[in-house]
């Protein structure tokens, strides 16, 4: 998509600027085009959508490969999907689940989704994980009592000082996989005490029924980014795929955007882009703090799609649902579309497991996957469609679901995440204190940072 040229040195420059055509760079576009502004938005990819992304596995039927899941606290994405004329779908959670946690790869089947683990163990672990988050200031984490000292410490560091029993020792890092695409070793407890208050506690954004997973957007996420795209254009904004912005220059009044095709002129703008990307963009005048630091890690991420004529599982009394010690696939979900076919399990590859598997050559990749479901679901056909989404290597993304704010970063990044470098305003899932990465929060961010700028 693309529109109008760029400012050219004579012509006044446009209201605003957004760089990034995710979820939160086009909810702020939106925003301030339905109030009069002339907005351009510039976006790397040569699509939007950022961290959503359908794939049609057969005609007129879509799946995510990127960010997909929302419940009833999720107010905001509710409400935007109304206006986008767009619907929800229930995630389908009927049947038995399979794990895979015993050294000797066996399986077991139970009807609900808690793991044939010591329960005294795991609910020890639950408590403990609740007490974490209780504590944290979700408004600003860097000052939740004892900050200094969770965010000093790894959550791995953590695990091996407080969980004493094996089964909760295995499957903490399998919850964090799954919770928040993150390797132990790698984040902060503080950043995920914060993570889990943020998201409305351990419980809610576990759960399917009644909690952050209940539903999935009818077609496709990416669709939501698709019609906010059409709602800019039809206000008379500007987007531009495929120009990265390279530098955000501010002098005389004004914002300069410059990306290798050209130079954007404006008021004010807005930077919708995940930490590790805003930090390859040069600032002159430069960022009193940087968007991320030494520690900050890309969201460990790659999501396997396997396609099959029909969900057979569903035959088999089978939810779909599996948890597994093993890799690739750590878990793995029923996604098969709302119209009941074609069946679609798809599989998440999590931690340090996600850097291993996208090291992988793609026969590598869809052999290692195929294997496993097999053994798994021993009655899946060969599938008729795999995609892999390598979020990990993605370079308009680096990393999904979020990034990963490790030893050290919250006290150093937390206070100015929010706050506006002169005319540049900042937006994200990242940014937001309350169900932060999640789509909620990308939507939540990108209000902000228009309020903000219109509140000049």
């Amino acid at each position: 998509m693309s529109a109008a040229a760029p400012a050219a040195p004579g012509r006044p420059p446009h209201s605003a600027v957004v760089v990034g055509a995710g979820l939160a760079g086009l909810t702020a576009a939106v925003e301030l085009a339905d109030r009069g502004m002339r907005v351009t938005v510039l976006e790397a990819r040569d699509r939007v959508g950022g961290r959503t992304r359908g794939i049609e596995v057969a005609p007129g039927r879509w799946i995510d490969a990127g960010a997909a899941y929302l419940g009833d606290r999720h107010t905001e994405l509710h409400t935007l999907l109304a206006a986008c004329d767009l619907k929800t779908a229930p995630t389908a959670m009927h049947g038995a689940s399979r794990f895979a946690l015993a050294e000797d790869g066996s399986r077991a089947t139970t009807d609900g989704r808690f793991p044939p683990l010591n329960a005294v163990a795991l609910g020890d672990l639950f408590e403990q994980l609740d007490e974490l988050a209780a504590a944290v200031r979700p408004d600003a984490p860097w000052l939740s009592p004892n900050a200094d000292r969770l965010d000093a410490l790894t959550a791995a560091d953590w695990a091996e000082r407080q969980l004493p029993h094996p089964d909760a020792r295995l499957f903490f890092p399998l919850f964090l996989g799954e919770m928040m695409a993150a390797d132990p070793a790698e984040v902060s407890v503080l950043h995920l005490a914060f993570y889990l208050r943020s998201g409305g506690g351990l419980r809610y954004l576990n759960a399917f029924e009644g909690g952050a997973q209940q539903d999935r957007v009818a077609g496709g996420a990416h669709r939501l980014c698709e019609r906010l795209a059409r709602r800019l254009l039809e206000a008379g904004g500007v987007l531009h795929t495929g120009e990265p912005a390279l530098a955000v220059e501010q002098s005389d009044g004004e914002v300069t955007v410059r990306t290798p095709s050209g130079s954007y002129r404006a008021a004010a703008a807005v930077v919708a882009v995940p930490p590790l990307l805003a930090d390859a963009i040069e600032f002159r005048p430069g960022l009193p703090v940087r968007r991320a630091g030494s520690r900050t890690g890309r969201g460990c991420a790659v999501k396997v799609n396997l396609v099959f004529p029909q969900p057979v599982w569903r035959e088999h009394g089978l939810s779909g649902w599996s948890v597994n010690a093993a890799g690739p696939l750590l878990s793995t979900v029923d996604d098969t579309p709302p119209e009941g076919s074609p069946g679609v399990l798809t599989g998440f590859v999590t931690g340090a497991e996600a850097h291993r598997f996208a090291a992988l050559s793609p026969a590598e990749q869809r052999a290692a996957a195929v294997d496993q479901a097999s053994r798994l679901f021993p009655m899946l056909p060969e599938p008729v469609g795999f995609h892999v989404t390598d979020w990990v290597n993605e370079p308009w993304s680096r990393g999904c679901y979020a990034a990963l704010f490790g030893p050290g970063d919250w006290l150093a990044l937390g206070p100015t995440l929010t706050v506006p470098h002169g005319r540049v305003h900042f937006a994200g899932t990242e940014t937001s204190a309350e169900f932060f990465g999640l789509l909620e929060g990308a939507i939540r961010s990108g209000r902000r940072a228009a309020a903000e700028l219109l509140a000049r």
